[in-house]
């Protein structure tokens, strides 16, 4: 499995974006999608996920702000930015756990959002 992702741009505080995420491969074994964000010297921090069966779960920080979805026929899984906050500032990453079992992790490039106050 591979991965594209894009979207990432300066955006003032209060706006929006969307990020895609572009998976190729075997994508019949992708378990799970899943959106991760990461500052400069700190940890990659779980942002969001959406399921094989289309269910969807998120850090409490971004619950309302954020929406991820998928377009199945594109292979590609969104994430919806909206009140964007200075803090939302990092590297979003998209991720993909894809099987057969143990589970394996395909990572994205990574694509900055930079959000000015």
């Amino acid at each position: 499995v591979q991965l594209q992702a894009s979207g990432g741009g300066l955006m003032q505080a209060g706006g929006s974006l969307r990020l895609s995420c572009v998976a190729s491969g075997n994508i019949l074994s992708i378990n799970a999608m899943n959106w991760y964000r990461q500052v400069p010297g700190k940890a990659r921090e779980w942002v969001t996920v959406i399921t094989s069966a289309g269910s969807t779960s998120y850090a409490d920080s971004m619950k309302g702000r954020f929406t991820i979805s998928r377009d199945k026929a594109k292979n590609t899984v969104y994430l919806q930015m909206n009140r964007l906050k200075p803090e939302d500032t990092a590297v979003y990453y998209c991720n993909a756990r894809y099987g057969p079992l143990p589970l394996r992790d395909a990572w994205g490039q990574g694509t900055l959002v930079t959000v000015s106050s």
